[in-house]
């Protein structure tokens, strides 16, 4: 495995991070005992950087990665998200991330996960905006009582990007990236660069659109992917017949399409990190094998010219959404 530093911070992080929303239900049915031994199956293949967060499964996905780094805490840098709130089917209730929730989440994930410290901690979006400076403060203040080490943040715009820098340093940003998904290279990537701070390129196959393994006509049970435009049947469809050219890739190369869309992000380069989300051993193994491909330039720009910024159909997110938080 390879190791980056973690922005300008002292932390060497893995090349691959490992996102764990979907081992709390959020995309369908995930069992607790297959996601901790593919949590270890991870960390033993040299996987050290974790991704959570308070709303995934509230609070369930925290109390499983405590489980899991139960005789493991040192082999593991844990990136946490606080301020989203959801209810017990996964979905959204809102977002706080004020100064009030900062601390609050922070403590009771302390308690969930079994740490004393949470390596990197991180408003899950700008909101309310203009709390920005505030919450940033709450978190600084965090810092030194030694509950957090870092700070990070996601889905954040420039503006709030730098507003948030401002007060302190930032390590991280987290935002989705993948051939369906390039809208960061249009500032985001630069931003990061000028400001030292690494980028966690989560949903590196579209949330699990690439995999194939999603039915808009018979979703899982609590699939929450039901909610996004890019999933509604007439959409799927479309963006499934878009991704021909990369299957045709992959393909030709014996590869699946997963892999293909983390060894894009890898050839990208740094200041980015995929951060593909898994439930099983059997998927984790194949996403590993993504190190170990070789993109010649002429297929990365094949790639790039075959999936343009705004080629799928669908947002990624509702545009009132993008809008409030990419300012």
């Amino acid at each position: 495995m390879k190791y980056v530093p973690l922005g300008r911070s002292d932390l060497k992080v893995s090349a691959i991070g490992l996102g764990c929303m979907s081992m709390s239900g959020i995309y369908g049915p995930a069992d607790d005992d297959e996601s901790i031994r593919t949590i270890h199956r991870a960390l033993d293949a040299g996987i050290n950087f974790l991704d959570t967060s308070v709303s995934y499964g509230s609070g369930h996905n925290q109390q499983l990665i405590g489980r899991a780094l139960k005789d493991r805490r040192d082999q593991a840098i844990v990136h946490s998200k606080f301020g989203v709130r959801r209810d017990a089917q996964g979905n959204a209730l809102g977002i706080e991330c004020t100064p009030a929730s900062a601390r609050r989440d922070c403590e009771e994930s302390l308690v969930r996960f079994g740490f004393d410290t949470i390596d990197v901690f991180c408003p899950s979006r700008p909101t309310p905006p203009e709390m920005v400076e505030d919450t940033m403060g709450e978190l600084v203040r965090l810092k030194e009582e030694g509950k957090i080490r870092h700070i990070g943040i996601s889905e954040a715009g420039p503006s709030f990007i730098r507003r948030a820098a401002a007060v302190h340093p930032l390590v991280s940003l987290q935002m989705e990236y993948s051939l369906l998904s390039r809208d960061l290279e249009a500032a985001h990537l630069t931003l990061c660069k000028e400001l030292g701070m690494s980028i966690m390129a989560y949903a590196p196959f579209a949330r699990g659109l690439m995999t194939g393994n999603f039915s808009p006509a018979a979703p899982a049970g609590g699939d929450t992917r039901t909610n996004y435009e890019r999933f509604s049947a007439a959409n799927y469809e479309q963006n499934w017949k878009l991704l021909e050219p990369a299957r045709d890739i992959a393909g030709s190369k014996g590869i699946s399409l997963p892999r293909l869309a983390v060894a894009w992000v890898l050839t990208k380069g740094g200041p980015l990190i995929p951060f593909p989300g898994c439930k099983s051993r059997r998927h984790l193994d194949d996403i590993l094998g993504a190190l170990a491909v070789e993109l010649s330039p002429a297929e990365m720009q094949a790639l790039d010219a075959a999936f343009p910024p705004d080629a799928a159909a669908g947002d990624r997110y509702t545009r009132a959404q993008l809008a409030a938080w990419h300012a």
